[in-house]
């Protein structure tokens, strides 16, 4: 069974402050509302909840407690919970970030709403197929990270790394730049859902491109994305209401921008959010469906260390902060000494929460972080489950996942904040960790024959 709801998660409180940016920003204008999209499976054994956010983070405290929430509503074990931000920069801040703090009365509403989805997702179960196909779109995902001439990469005095040999959005035509550090995921994964008789219930998407970027408040393409394929498979108008969810996959150096094109392409949300759902489509086209799948859902808790600043850095950093006005930065060296401070002041380690999840032969798994391409790239060919896809940002926010041949690189991603601050050996460490997890779940009530339905 299947049941799926999208509730409306915009604020209505103003102004409100929007993440993404290195230095605050405030909006009381919504160019369009936000969504938890919320989807319940349940295969007579196993009953799980996935909700994909339009948020640009969620913390961790923020998604357990919209978990224990819906817990105590639906029965369903917060272990068999996956929240997950989109990723969206055009979102009220949840979480601080850099010069942003957090507004906590709307993140106090948007945890319950979350919750609220949930349930209400929970409520409209019903007997359902499911299938699962894997499309591309190679026009808007490009490594960002470019290997940079010596002595050319930007440089962060606060950053607690020397000598920068790769930069982040070097520009087009620019004779520094050597050669991209990296290889996006043009992957398009589709998870669909019908009702036995083959009206769509939901339609779970996942894409590796950072975001595309939106006048806030709005939940940039991944809002267009769903509007999109509902068009594109005919589920605009039926009842109950179609759900499309697009997550963010392992996007941590990857975005829309081409900096190997001599001249800047043009793009936008809309135009992003119908080349992706037409990869979609495509791949919607060819899924075979199955009456009953196996459900399975596996989490551990990963313990892993922080690159905390040495006295002489955080000496030099509270000098910089003590002559801020009212202790707010105003650029990015500002900012950086501030975060090294912050840092100095909270515990050396981090607790991480990973999934993995089984769904018939098709593996999810679920990572607290912005992790890079090459790392989903390795999960997904390692992985025992085929296809797998990752969704980042989930089950909360940890930062940047460089590799640790990344680290040696420097540039933007490695600067220590709370945005990037795991030690450099975290990226194999949590690698390693999904793998057993996936494992695990792909042998749980492993002996199960799949049947495909005789629509599919």
């Amino acid at each position: 069974r299947a049941g799926a709801f999208a509730i409306d998660i915009t604020p209505t409180k103003f102004p409100v402050p929007i993440s993404g940016g290195i230095l605050p920003r405030f909006t009381s204008n919504v160019n369009d509302p936000l969504h938890a999209r919320c989807l319940v499976l349940d295969d007579g054994q196993v009953q799980m909840a996935i909700a994909i956010v339009d948020s640009l983070l969620i913390s961790r405290e923020q998604a357990d407690k919209a978990k224990q929430l819906a817990t105590q509503t639906t029965g369903i074990p917060a272990n068999r919970i996956l929240i997950a931000a989109t990723h969206t920069h055009s979102a009220p801040a949840v979480m601080a970030a850099h010069a942003t703090d957090p507004d906590l009365d709307y993140a106090e509403f948007m945890v319950a709403r979350i919750a609220k989805g949930i349930a209400q997702a929970q409520q409209n179960l019903r007997p359902a197929r499911i299938g699962w196909a894997l499309g591309k779109d190679e026009k808007n995902v490009f490594c960002r990270r470019y290997l940079m001439k010596p002595g050319t990469a930007a440089t962060n005095p606060f950053s607690g790394t020397e000598n920068d040999q790769a930069q982040m959005n070097p520009g087009h035509n620019n004779p520094n730049k050597i050669r991209r550090t990296g290889t996006a995921d043009p992957e398009v994964a589709v998870l669909s859902i019908q009702s036995r008789d083959g009206q769509p219930i939901a339609l779970l998407s996942n894409y590796s491109t950072h975001y595309v970027g939106s006048p806030p408040i709005s939940a940039d393409y991944f809002a267009v994305f769903c509007d999109k394929i509902a068009e594109k498979i005919g589920a605009k108008d039926v009842s109950p209401s179609f759900v499309a969810m697009l997550s963010n996959g392992t996007s941590g150096d990857a975005n829309c921008l081409d900096f190997d094109s001599p001249e800047p392409r043009k793009f936008d949300r809309f135009t992003v959010a119908e080349d992706v759902a037409q990869a979609a489509f495509e791949a919607y086209r060819t899924i075979r469906y199955y009456d009953w799948v196996p459900l399975a859902i596996e989490e551990r808790l990963l313990t892993l260390g922080v690159r905390m600043p040495g006295e002489e850095e955080v000496t030099k950093a509270k000098a910089v902060v003590a002559e801020l006005p009212d202790g707010k930065p105003r650029n990015l060296v500002e900012s950086y000494a501030r975060e090294t401070v912050l840092l100095s002041q909270m515990p050396p380690t981090r607790e991480l929460k990973l999934q993995a999840v089984r769904i018939g032969e098709l593996g999810l798994t679920a990572l607290p972080l912005e992790a890079f391409s090459s790392t989903g790239l390795e999960i997904k060919k390692r992985s025992p489950l085929k296809p797998t896809f990752n969704i980042d940002l989930a089950n909360g926010y940890f930062g940047y996942l460089p590799p640790p041949d990344q680290h040696q690189l420097g540039g933007y991603t490695t600067w220590r904040a709370r945005t990037s601050m795991l030690e450099v050996d975290a990226e194999p460490k949590v690698v390693a960790t999904l793998l057993e997890l996936l494992e695990n779940v792909a042998h749980q009530r492993g002996g199960e024959k799949l049947q495909a339905s005789q629509g599919g």
